[in-house]
């Protein structure tokens, strides 16, 4: 499949974007390639972009201004889309970086493009009201698996969203994430590998 076949058919899936209007939307996309440790977006920076991962992983993390250290809020992997939502939604300045941590190959589009497709599609509209849905619900989870989850069944769930993610990263970041210290991630990846 092509990159763009990979890319619709991830649209139909998520907003139900039919072949006819995909087709208005395919002169605005535009591929780029990140470098490992390349930013997507900056902090204080409005994100201007839409991206939609062809292959790669990106994490979103914020920096402590009094320790220094890193916290890692979000992970976007391939077939998934790579913004920062609250930044790009209201077009204000985002409040973490968003990183590529590995090579990493993506299609994206730009704010002012895809609010020209809102007005000459229903089904991009649409898909504009469940970008925001996802957005929402993205952070209201993260924060209620914070509240109601052990730091094991947000491991779980992070497998299951990004599987390939052990693969690619350090295990500090996935610690980060999970709002653990490392000898915790150990003990947990050595209690599931036992049952």
């Amino acid at each position: 499949m092509t990159e763009f076949g990979v890319l619709g058919h991830a649209l139909n899936a998520f907003a139900e974007i039919d072949e006819e209007s995909f087709a208005l939307s395919i002169p605005y996309w535009q591929k780029r390639t990140y470098q490992k440790g390349e930013f997507y977006n900056e902090y204080k920076n409005v994100c201007k972009h839409l991206g939609f991962i062809l292959n790669g992983i990106f994490r979103a993390y914020c920096i402590n201004d009094k320790t220094g250290e890193e916290k890692n809020v979000f992970f976007f992997s391939t077939n998934q889309v790579v913004v920062s939502y609250k930044s790009f939604i209201n077009q204000t300045p985002c409040n973490y970086y968003t990183e590529s941590m590995v090579d990493s190959t993506i299609l994206y589009i730009h704010i002012n493009h895809l609010l020209e497709l809102y007005q000459r599609s229903h089904q991009w509209e649409r898909f504009g009201r469940l970008v925001a849905e996802r957005a929402f619900n993205i952070a209201m989870t993260r924060t209620e698996d914070f509240l109601f989850q052990t730091p094991e069944q947000r491991y779980l769930d992070l497998i299951e969203q990004h599987p390939d993610i052990f693969q690619a990263i350090p295990l500090y970041h996935i610690s980060s994430y999970l709002g653990i210290q490392g000898p915790s991630l150990s003990r947990i990846r050595k209690r599931l590998s036992l049952r």
